[in-house]
Protein backbone atom coordinates (compact mmCIF):
# COMPACT_ATOMS: atom_id res chain seq x y z
CA UNK A 1 0.00 0.00 0.00
CA UNK A 2 1.42 3.40 -1.16
CA UNK A 3 1.83 6.58 1.76
CA UNK A 4 -1.17 8.30 0.16
CA UNK A 5 -3.54 5.52 0.34
CA UNK A 6 -2.13 5.42 4.00
CA UNK A 7 -3.20 8.64 4.44
CA UNK A 8 -6.54 8.08 2.96
CA UNK A 9 -7.50 5.22 5.27
CA UNK A 10 -5.93 6.24 8.85
CA UNK A 11 -7.94 6.92 11.27
CA UNK A 12 -8.78 10.93 11.78
CA UNK A 13 -9.13 12.17 14.97
CA UNK A 14 -11.43 15.41 15.12
CA UNK A 15 -11.68 17.74 18.01
CA UNK A 16 -15.03 18.84 19.21
CA UNK A 17 -14.18 22.34 18.33
CA UNK A 18 -13.54 20.64 14.37
CA UNK A 19 -17.00 18.99 14.75
CA UNK A 20 -18.78 21.73 15.97
CA UNK A 21 -17.53 23.67 13.17
CA UNK A 22 -17.90 21.37 10.29
CA UNK A 23 -21.68 20.98 11.63
CA UNK A 24 -22.36 24.37 11.57
CA UNK A 25 -20.90 24.75 7.82
CA UNK A 26 -22.95 22.15 6.95
CA UNK A 27 -19.49 19.88 5.74
CA UNK A 28 -20.22 16.98 8.25
CA UNK A 29 -23.04 14.37 9.02
CA UNK A 30 -22.70 13.48 12.67
CA UNK A 31 -23.20 9.57 12.96
CA UNK A 32 -23.69 8.46 17.27
CA UNK A 33 -22.53 4.74 17.56
CA UNK A 34 -23.65 4.01 20.87
CA UNK A 35 -26.67 2.01 21.36
CA UNK A 36 -30.28 3.76 21.02
CA UNK A 37 -31.31 4.35 24.78
CA UNK A 38 -27.57 6.41 25.07
CA UNK A 39 -28.64 8.31 22.25
CA UNK A 40 -32.05 8.66 23.47
CA UNK A 41 -31.27 10.04 26.94
CA UNK A 42 -28.48 12.70 25.74
CA UNK A 43 -26.89 13.51 22.16
CA UNK A 44 -25.17 15.93 19.82
CA UNK A 45 -27.99 18.02 18.47
CA UNK A 46 -28.30 16.69 14.72
CA UNK A 47 -26.55 13.13 15.38
CA UNK A 48 -28.01 10.33 13.51
CA UNK A 49 -28.10 6.90 15.90
CA UNK A 50 -26.77 4.04 14.23
CA UNK A 51 -25.62 1.70 17.01
CA UNK A 52 -22.28 0.21 17.42
CA UNK A 53 -23.76 -3.60 18.12
CA UNK A 54 -25.82 -3.66 14.60
CA UNK A 55 -23.60 -1.39 12.59
CA UNK A 56 -23.08 -1.59 8.69
CA UNK A 57 -21.50 0.87 7.01
CA UNK A 58 -23.71 0.16 3.89
CA UNK A 59 -26.29 2.07 5.96
CA UNK A 60 -24.63 5.01 6.83
CA UNK A 61 -26.80 7.80 5.33
CA UNK A 62 -25.65 10.04 2.86
CA UNK A 63 -26.08 13.83 2.12
CA UNK A 64 -24.44 15.57 -0.64
CA UNK A 65 -21.11 17.67 0.23
CA UNK A 66 -20.93 16.01 3.61
CA UNK A 67 -18.62 14.12 5.44
CA UNK A 68 -19.79 11.16 7.63
CA UNK A 69 -17.65 11.63 11.02
CA UNK A 70 -18.91 9.04 13.89
CA UNK A 71 -18.91 9.47 17.67
CA UNK A 72 -19.40 7.90 20.74
CA UNK A 73 -19.21 7.88 24.57
CA UNK A 74 -15.23 8.39 24.49
CA UNK A 75 -14.17 7.42 20.88
CA UNK A 76 -13.31 3.83 21.26
CA UNK A 77 -16.58 2.20 20.16
CA UNK A 78 -16.65 4.90 16.77
CA UNK A 79 -12.48 4.52 16.23
CA UNK A 80 -14.04 0.30 16.25
CA UNK A 81 -17.32 1.75 13.87
CA UNK A 82 -14.15 3.42 11.76
CA UNK A 83 -12.05 0.62 11.19
CA UNK A 84 -15.62 -1.47 10.35
CA UNK A 85 -16.03 0.93 7.31
CA UNK A 86 -12.43 0.99 5.93
CA UNK A 87 -12.44 -2.62 6.63
CA UNK A 88 -15.90 -2.64 4.38
CA UNK A 89 -14.31 -0.43 1.39
CA UNK A 90 -15.96 2.79 3.11
CA UNK A 91 -13.64 5.74 3.16
CA UNK A 92 -15.09 6.85 6.26
CA UNK A 93 -12.41 7.68 8.69
CA UNK A 94 -13.30 10.51 10.95
CA UNK A 95 -14.66 10.33 14.42
CA UNK A 96 -15.22 12.90 17.29
CA UNK A 97 -11.33 12.37 19.78
CA UNK A 98 -12.82 11.80 23.17
CA UNK A 99 -16.47 11.52 22.42
CA UNK A 100 -19.24 13.27 23.91
CA UNK A 101 -17.77 13.38 26.91
CA UNK A 102 -15.14 15.58 25.44
CA UNK A 103 -17.89 17.36 23.82
CA UNK A 104 -19.53 18.01 27.16
CA UNK A 105 -15.97 18.85 28.41
CA UNK A 106 -15.55 21.90 25.76
CA UNK A 107 -19.12 23.41 27.43
CA UNK A 108 -20.31 22.20 23.87
CA UNK A 109 -24.09 21.79 23.75
CA UNK A 110 -26.39 18.29 23.70
CA UNK A 111 -29.44 17.54 24.06
CA UNK A 112 -31.19 15.51 26.99
CA UNK A 113 -34.47 13.28 27.27
CA UNK A 114 -35.28 15.65 30.51
CA UNK A 115 -35.22 18.77 28.04
CA UNK A 116 -38.19 16.80 26.27
CA UNK A 117 -36.58 16.21 22.67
Amino acid sequence: MNQRMNQATAVQDLSPEEVMEGLRRGRYLLVDVREAHEHQGERIEGALSHPLSCFDPAALPRKDGCEIVLHCGSGKRSALAVAKCLGAGYQVNRHLAGGILAWKARGLPTVSARQGS
